[in-house]
């Protein structure tokens, strides 16, 4: 995926070093110049020096060609405008914006914004969410309990499709909270129920319980 980061802040450096990690086509557009050269040092060519707002800069960017846009500077006008001209200019296919200001979410959705998050972990999360992969997604964690709340979605083939929940095996450090089906019904799971292609499941796990639960989802 290519995607594209503005703002070359704390979030930004390290979300483009995760995704950059996991071989993922990034650039950084950062308008203060002694933070470029910083971001030089560790990025090299990915970085383009400019403002995101303007549309000859995302147009350098290769912006037409872009996954996603990623809006994560200090200012939430400038996010929202970054994701504006993404979305509504270039169709860029996902717009994410960092907000600092809690009460700008409504407005940020209104507009057409797809996700607003304010930590580098949140979005990973959602960009680990337009990938395919046998993977969980790590929803919290509460480390001094050994707990963790992940979600997967059900894939086609699954091993568990028409098996109730009470034969499927799972492991008693792992207890199903939800499943949402069709984005629209929520269902608190029981022994008697069927997951359906397409069901984002929630469930609080340990790590070893994770990992089995994961095998029972996707298969061995």
């Amino acid at each position: 995926m290519y995607i594209i980061i503005v703002g070359g802040g704390k979030v930004g450096f390290y979300l483009a070093k995760e995704l950059l990690n996991a071989e993922h086509e990034v650039l950084i557009i950062e308008r203060d110049s002694k933070r470029v050269s910083i971001l030089n040092d560790e990025f090299g060519t990915n970085i383009i020096a400019g403002d995101g707002c303007e549309v000859k800069i995302m147009e350098d960017a290769g912006i037409a060609r872009a996954d996603a846009i990623i809006a994560v500077t200090g200012d939430d006008e400038d996010n929202l405008v970054v994701c504006q001209i993404a979305r509504h200019k270039y169709n860029v296919p996902r717009t994410i914006a960092r907000i600092n200001n809690p009460k700008n979410e409504k407005i940020f959705h209104r507009l057409g914004i797809d996700v607003t998050v304010s930590s580098t972990e949140l979005i990973l999360a959602h960009i680990e969410e337009m990938i395919p992969a046998k993977s969980l997604i790590h929803l919290l964690s509460l480390r001094n309990l050994g707990v963790n709340f992940v979600e997967l979605t059900v894939p086609s083939g699954s091993p568990v499709l028409g098996k109730p929940l009470r034969l499927l095996g799972i492991p008693k450090d792992c207890v199903l909270s939800l499943i949402v089906r069709n984005e629209k019904e929520s269902i608190i799971p029981f022994g008697e129920t069927q997951m359906e292609v397409g069901d984002q499941v929630i469930a609080v796990t340990t790590p070893t319980g994770e990992e089995t639960f994961r095998c029972i989802i996707f298969g061995k």
